[in-house]
C-alpha cells in the first residue's frame, strides 16, 4: 500500500502537469510518506513538494499557467482514479494480504464504492522564496511523530502533550495507550519514506542542471561529507569527546567486539570502541 500511495501520488500530479492546460512539462516532485495525526492516530498520506515549472518534451523550461498549481477537483479525481486502478490491479495479481473474514469480491465491492465518495487533497500556496521550501522540508522530512516541547507533562501513569497548531490543546492518554500510539509510526526495516522523482529523480541530474541554467542559477554544488566529530569542532567546552575528569579530547585506541550479546539476525557484528584518555 505504500508503494500505491507513492506511485499513484506521482502519476496523478506527472498526467496533469504534463496537460498543456495546466504546465506541458515533467515538474520536480520530493515525496514524504507520514502516517500519523496531531494525536498520533493512524493517518497514512503523503507530503509533495512540487516546484512551479519543468522541462518540455522539447527540452524547454515552461512554467505552471494558473496561479495555483492545479484545479483541486481535477487532482482529487484524478488521485482517487489511480489508486482505485493500481488496489484492483494488485487484488487481481493475488499482491494483497487481505484480512482472513474478507473475500476478494468484496474488496472490490468497498472499492467502487469509495469510488463514489469524495476524495480529499489539499494543495497549499506557492513559496516565493527557497528559505520557505527549506523550512517545509525540515520540518516534514526529519521531525518525528511528536517533538519534546509538545509534551507537557509524564507521569507514571499518563502524558499529556499539546495536539494544537496555532492554540494550546492538550490531550491526556495512559501511558501505555500513548506508547502504543507512537510505535505504530516506527517504519519497517529498509522502508524508503522520502522518494524524488522528475527532476528531482537521482538519473536526471542533467535535466535538472539544465533547468537550472534557464533560471539563472549555478550548478549544484555537492555536499562535503562530513563525520559527526565535525559538527562539535567549535564546541570546544561541550565536545561529546572530552573526558569528563582531565577534560582531555578522547581518542579511540582499539575496538573490541563485547561478550554475552547476540546481535540481531541479519545485523552487522557489533563493536563496541574502547576510549582512552589522551595523554
Amino acid at each position: 500500500m505504500t508503494q500505491i500511495l507513492f506511485t499513484c501520488s506521482r502519476d496523478a500530479l506527472f498526467e496533469l502537469l504534463g496537460d498543456e492546460k495546466y504546465m506541458g512539462a515533467k515538474p520536480g516532485i520530493i515525496a514524504s510518506l507520514h502516517t500519523w495525526t496531531r494525536t498520533l492516530l493512524f493517518h497514512p498520506h503523503l507530503h509533495c513538494l512540487v516546484t512551479g515549472g519543468g522541462l518540455s518534451s522539447s527540452g524547454e523550461w515552461k512554467v505552471a499557467i494558473k496561479d495555483f498549481l492545479l484545479p483541486y477537483d481535477l487532482i482529487k479525481d484524478s488521485f482517487r482514479k489511480h489508486v482505485r486502478k493500481a488496489i484492483l490491479k494488485a487484488l487481481n495479481k493475488g499482491e494483497l494480504v487481505l484480512p482472513d473474514a474478507m473475500r476478494a469480491q468484496q474488496v472490490e465491492n468497498l472499492i467502487n464504492k469509495l469510488g463514489r465518495k469524495k476524495w480529499n487533497v489539499r494543495i497549499c500556496e506557492k513559496y516565493p522564496h527557497g528559505c520557505g521550501v527549506l523550512t517545509y522540508l525540515g520540518r516534514y522530512l526529519k521531525g518525528g511523530p511528536i517533538s519534546n516541547s509538545r509534551i507537557v507533562e509524564v507521569t507514571d501513569n499518563h502524558v499529556t502533550f499539546n495536539y494544537g497548531r496555532k492554540k494550546r490543546q492538550l490531550m491526556t492518554l495512559p501511558i501505555n495507550e500513548f506508547i502504543n500510539r507512537l510505535l505504530q509510526h516506527i517504519p519497517q526495516p529498509n522502508a524508503i519514506l522520502v522518494r524524488s522523482y522528475g527532476l528531482y529523480s537521482p538519473n536526471k541530474k542533467d535535466e535538472l542542471e539544465r533547468c537550472r541554467a534557464f533560471l539563472g542559477q549555478e550548478p549544484i554544488e555537492e555536499p562535503e561529507n562530513i563525520q559527526w566529530q565535525d559538527c562539535f569542532k567549535d564546541s570546544d567546552d561541550h565536545h561529546p569527546e572530552l573526558c569528563p575528569i582531565c577534560g582531555k579530547r578522547l581518542v579511540i585506541t582499539s575496538l573490541l567486539k563485547p561478550t554475552g550479546m547476540i546481535p540481531h539476525q541479519g545485523a552487522p557484528p557489533l563493536l563496541m570502541p574502547y576510549l582512552k584518555k589522551a595523554a
